[in-house]
C-alpha cells in the first residue's frame, strides 16, 4: 500500500458516502428542532415566588450579607449587651462571670455599618464556627423589632481560595487540552447557564419534570460536544447515542421511582422543597436529578466509543463493519467496567455522612438498603449503568455506520510484502 493510504487525518471526519451523512445531519437537524421548539413551550413564565420562611430576614425579605474578618479572637466571660450589635470601639463588658464562650471582635468591612465593630459570643457545642484571628467570614445583616441593625455568623468567606482554585483548573485544562480544553470550558459556562435560566425556573414553575431535563440535557449535549469535539460525523455519532441514551435513562429513572416508591422526603432539601414551594413536585426533581446526573459518564463513554470506531476505521481500511464493530466493543467493555466503578464509588462517597449514621443506628442491613434514602443512591446508580453500558453498543453502532457506510466495503488492499515472499 502506498504511503498515501497510511495517513489519515484523525481530527476531522473520515469521508463517507452521501446517504449516511444526509441521514445523520437530518436526524440531528429534526431533533434539534424539536429541542428549539419544546424549549419555547416550556419556557418558564415570569411570575413572583415568595422567599421560603427559612431564607428570609426579619423584615421577611432576602438575607443580606456582609464581609467582616475576625480582628481578635478569645475565651473569657459572656454575657455581653454588644452580642451582635453595631459599636465603635470596644463591645460592653458582661454582667456577670456565670459562663465563658469563645468571643470574636468582627470588623464590618462592608454595608451600611462599614468600619464599624461586632461581637460574636459562641458557645462551645457540636456545629458551632471555631473562628479564629484573621478568618474572613460573612455577616448576616438585619434588624430587630425595634429597628437596630443586628449581625450574627453566616458561613466563612470561600470567595478568594474557591476563585484560586477555579482559575488553576482553567489553567492546568487550557495548558493540557489546549483550545479543546477551552472549548470544553466554553460549553461548561453553557451547561450551568441551562440549569439555571431554564431548567430551575420551568421545574419551579410546575412544568413536567421529564420533558424539561431531556430538553435541558440535550441543550447541554448539543452545545457540549460540537464545542469540545468539533462539528463532524464523529461528534454526531457520539451525540445520536448520547441522546437516545439519555431517553432511555428518563424512561428508566421513570420507571425506577414508579416501582420503587421513592419520595425523596428522607434529604433535608427536599423536605424543604415540599415544605415551602408545594406546587414542585419531589418526584419530578428526582427525576431530573436522575437524568441530568446520567449526562457526564454517558458523554465520556459515547464520545470514547464514537472515537475509537472511527480510528479503528482509519487504520484499517480493508476492516468489515463487523470486524471494526467488534473491535470497538473490547474497548468499550474495559471502558464499561472502569465507569461503573466511577459512577458508584462516586453516589457512595456523597452518602459517606449517611452511611456512618446507619452503621451505629443498630438496623439491619436489608432496612439500611431499602430505606428511601439509600435507595435513591442504589436506583440513580443502577439507571445510571444501565443507561452507560447500553449506550456502549449504541453509539458504537451508529458510528461504524458511519465510518463504514453500508455500500462502501472495505478496500481490498495489496497482501503485506512478507507474505508475498512467503507464497515465492
Amino acid at each position: 500500500m502506498s504511503d498515501h493510504h497510511h495517513h489519515h487525518d484523525h481530527s476531522g471526519p473520515i469521508a463517507i458516502g452521501d446517504t449516511a451523512a444526509r441521514v445523520v445531519v437530518g436526524l440531528l437537524t429534526v431533533i434539534g428542532a424539536l429541542v428549539l421548539l419544546g424549549t419555547v413551550m416550556l419556557w418558564p413564565d415570569k411570575q413572583h415566588i415568595d422567599i421560603p420562611l427559612p431564607m428570609q430576614n426579619a423584615g421577611g425579605g432576602a438575607v443580606q450579607t456582609e464581609a467582616g474578618p475576625v480582628a481578635m479572637q478569645d475565651v473569657g466571660p459572656c454575657g455581653s449587651t454588644s452580642i451582635g450589635k453595631v459599636f465603635v470601639e470596644k463591645p460592653e463588658p458582661p454582667r456577670n462571670n456565670a459562663y465563658t464562650c469563645q468571643r470574636s471582635l468582627i470588623t464590618i468591612e462592608s454595608g451600611p455599618h462599614q468600619g464599624n465593630k461586632t461581637l460574636f459570643e459562641i458557645p462551645p457545642g457540636p456545629g458551632q464556627p471555631d473562628l479564629r484571628a484573621g478568618d474572613e467570614i460573612r455577616l448576616v445583616r438585619q434588624t430587630d423589632p425595634s429597628g437596630t441593625p443586628m449581625y450574627s455568623f453566616e458561613d466563612y468567606a470561600r470567595g478568594f481560595p474557591l476563585t484560586l482554585i477555579f482559575v488553576v483548573f482553567v489553567v492546568v485544562i487550557v495548558v493540557v487540552a489546549r483550545w479543546r480544553g477551552l472549548r470544553a470550558l466554553l460549553g461548561l459556562v453553557f451547561a450551568f447557564a441551562v440549569l439555571v435560566m431554564f431548567m430551575l425556573p420551568a421545574l419551579l414553575d410546575g412544568k413536567p419534570a421529564i420533558p424539561v431535563a431531556l430538553v435541558a440535557g440535550s441543550l447541554i449535549l448539543y452545545a457540549v460536544l460540537y464545542l469540545a469535539h468539533g462539528v463532524n460525523l464523529r461528534t454526531s455519532s457520539a451525540l445520536l447515542g448520547t441522546l437516545t441514551s439519555m431517553v432511555v435513562a428518563a424512561v428508566l429513572s421513570w420507571v425506577a421511582i414508579e416501582i420503587t416508591h421513592l419520595t425523596g422526603l428522607s434529604e433535608e432539601q427536599n423536605t424543604n422543597v415540599a415544605t415551602y414551594l408545594e406546587h414542585v413536585s419531589i418526584t419530578g426533581l428526582l427525576l431530573a436529578g436522575f437524568i441530568i446526573g446520567s449526562l457526564g459518564v454517558l458523554n465520556d463513554v459515547t464520545i470514547t466509543q464514537a472515537s475509537a470506531a472511527f480510528e479503528l476505521a482509519a487504520i484499517d481500511e480493508s476492516a468489515s463493519r463487523r470486524e471494526v464493530f467488534t473491535a470497538a466493543m473490547r474497548v468499550g467493555r474495559d471502558h464499561i467496567a472502569s465507569t461503573v466503578y466511577t459512577l458508584v464509588l462516586a453516589y457512595a462517597g456523597g452518602a459517606l455522612p449517611l452511611l456512618l449514621l446507619f452503621s451505629v443506628a443498630g438496623r439491619s442491613i436489608r432496612d439500611v438498603l431499602t430505606g428511601d434514602a439509600v435507595a435513591i443512591e442504589i436506583a440513580r446508580s443502577s439507571v445510571g449503568g444501565i443507561a452507560l453500558a447500553l449506550s456502549v453498543p449504541l453509539t458504537t453502532g451508529i458510528a461504524v455506520m458511519l465510518a463504514r457506510p453500508f455500500g462502501q466495503r472495505g478496500k481490498q488492499v495489496a497482501p503485506p510484502r512478507r507474505a508475498r515472499h512467503a507464497r515465492n
